[in-house]
């Protein structure tokens, strides 16, 4: 008896198993990270305003850009992703012109000197603010970076990018470019 009850308990113990391996494989999904989120994280309401001095203490405010579409890149130095997706941004500034579409970069880093040095090794060719917990939480909070959000050339978000998808992203820039 006892035999046959340890044998059940292996052979239950050996299924639960084979079912928890089956249920945490990969289902095919893209990670949370490069998915694009084109509903409610604001998606089609106002982008909010801001107005700050870049790094180079000229004003950046986000109403002065309407009538181009902008990509507007919360980052931080510390952030890998961040700054591989970086040198695409500055190609696609170069790309699109700045009469149609702006980049605008937010560091969510606490000491500018960082930011500046990694500014400046970059060559960035688009502004940089630094931002903060209230401008990140006035575009619903930026948890993880990067998170990225496109908006139209009417002040309208039309996209919220948590992690680098830069296909996507490029995709849905020249459909905004496209229209109008």
């Amino acid at each position: 008896m006892e035999r046959a009850a340890r044998s059940r308990t292996v052979g239950s113990l050996l299924i639960l198993s084979l079912l928890l391996i089956l249920f945490s494989a990969p289902t095919g999904n893209p990670p949370l990270a490069a998915q694009a989120v084109t509903h409610g994280a604001g998606a089609g309401r106002p982008a909010p305003n801001f107005s700050r001095a870049d790094l180079s203490h000229r004003k950046v405010e986000l109403n002065s850009y309407r009538g181009k579409v902008v990509l507007l890149n919360f980052w931080a130095t510390w952030c890998g992703p961040c700054l591989t997706e970086m040198p695409t941004f500055m190609k696609w500034q170069k790309q699109y012109g700045s009469e149609k579409f702006q980049v605008i970069g937010v560091s969510m880093d606490d000491a500018t000197a960082e930011v500046i040095a990694t500014v400046s090794r970059l060559k960035l060719n688009y502004p940089v603010l630094m931002g903060d917990e209230y401008l990140g939480a006035a575009y619903g909070g930026v948890l993880g970076l990067p998170v990225t959000f496109l908006i139209d050339r009417d002040g309208k978000i039309r996209a919220r990018y948590q992690g680098a998808s830069l296909t996507r992203i490029k995709g849905d820039i020249q459909n905004l470019l496209q229209s109008h």
